[in-house]
């Protein structure tokens, strides 16, 4: 963790007070923002009447358990049968997330997006089963997102220093959230569900809206993004997943004219889950002997088990290999967290995206088209 904060540091004070520097519109057009963090969400707004498409591979570890601000060991918890201990307790989780998306912009102020994904979990448990260790496991495709975002306010419609956005749209419920346990070691506990934090979706329509500040002071690009997903529906096992709520700040310096470094601090408050899954009531799922009078089996059954608050440091790189297109990398530590457990607790996560911009016949930058220099092409 010393290596990690020192990394850290040297990547601040590099964006800070590196020398060398151009005056630049961006990797990104000029009109949509210019620079701005890819895993944000309305990161890489295209030019008007382009499209824009965006792969990212995300990889997240979670290690040990906490409880508020306290980290635990599992063995506090079990596994065991006595009173106030659990059956399974979950040790470590890897989660793989393949997420894609698509925008096109109608107006010089109005883009809409669709995000999709595709995740992959692995949870390594202990249990009183024999043998005690497994790998708990899931996939599935994730909720999709369809939103809109709208410019409020800019300084300049061609090249703005400075512009409001919003965010207005939906998650649509195409994650399962009744995906059942197939590898247990007890053959007893398979074909039952699984517990909540390996359900890929919602089972629900979510409203979300989100605020983007950008401003730019070249060679540096800053902004301030703020986005909730609503949870307001049941879902038909009866219960819903807790509200989420997300800030993040992004300060970039543009060193070269194919490059740029950035640093983010990225903050979220989500809540638990409202009950237990109908399943859970009627067969005893996520109980004791499959019994739904008795009690939970793993801590990740518990519905209040989940929510929290935390903060993690993003360090990031953006390149640009060849016009239109950007691949960015960026590695994410927590530097604080408050979980509502016991829960696994985040350890580290690195997300590569690749990017890029398909101009249209009616856009500014059509090939062929003598475009204003300030849109940076």
């Amino acid at each position: 963790m010393h290596v990690i904060k020192t990394f850290l540091v040297v990547c601040i004070t590099y964006l800070m007070f590196a020398s060398q520097a151009w005056a630049y519109v961006g990797l990104c057009c000029a009109h949509c923002g210019g620079n701005m963090p890819l895993n944000i969400p309305g990161g890489g707004i295209p030019e008007t009447h382009e499209f824009r498409f965006k792969v990212s591979q995300m990889y997240m570890y979670m290690d040990s358990l906490r409880d508020g601000t306290d980290e635990k060991n599992y063995s506090d918890y079990g596994p065991s049968t006595a009173a106030g201990k659990y059956r399974g307790v979950p040790k470590t989780m890897d989660s793989w997330m393949t997420m894609v998306g698509g925008a096109y912009s109608f107006t010089d102020d109005f883009a809409a997006m669709i995000m999709a994904g595709y995740v992959r979990n692995s949870m390594d448990m202990t249990t009183t089963a024999t043998p005690s260790d497994y790998t708990m496991f899931s996939q599935g495709a994730t909720d999709t997102k369809i939103m809109g975002k709208y410019r409020l306010y800019s300084d300049d419609n061609l090249a703005p220093k400075m512009q409001l956005s919003t965010i207005l749209g939906v998650a649509a419920p195409t994650g399962k959230i009744t995906i059942k346990n197939t590898n247990h070691p007890s053959l007893k506990m398979r074909g039952h569900l699984l517990p909540f934090g390996m359900q890929p979706g919602s089972g629900t329509w979510d409203p979300i809206f989100g605020l983007t500040y950008q401003k730019i002071a070249d060679p540096y690009w800053m902004g301030a993004n703020f986005m909730t997903t609503q949870r307001l529906f049941l879902n038909d096992q009866d219960y819903k997943k807790g509200s989420e709520y997300a800030v993040d700040l992004y300060l970039m310096r543009q060193f070269h004219e194919r490059a740029l470094a950035s640093f983010q601090l990225n903050g979220k408050a989500w809540g638990d889950y409202s009950d237990e899954p109908k399943r859970g009531k009627e067969s005893g799922d996520c109980h004791a002997m499959l019994n739904s009078t008795r009690d939970w089996m793993t801590p990740l059954c518990d519905p209040t088990n989940y929510g929290g608050v935390n903060l993690h440091a993003t360090v990031g790189l953006q390149f640009q290999p060849v016009p239109l297109q950007i691949a960015e990398l960026n590695f994410s530590v927590p530097i604080y967290q408050n979980l509502k457990g016991p829960q696994l607790q985040s350890d580290y996560m690195l997300r590569f995206t690749y990017y890029w911009e398909v101009p249209t016949k009616n856009s500014r930058r059509y090939k062929g088209f003598s475009a204003p220099k300030e849109l940076g092409f």
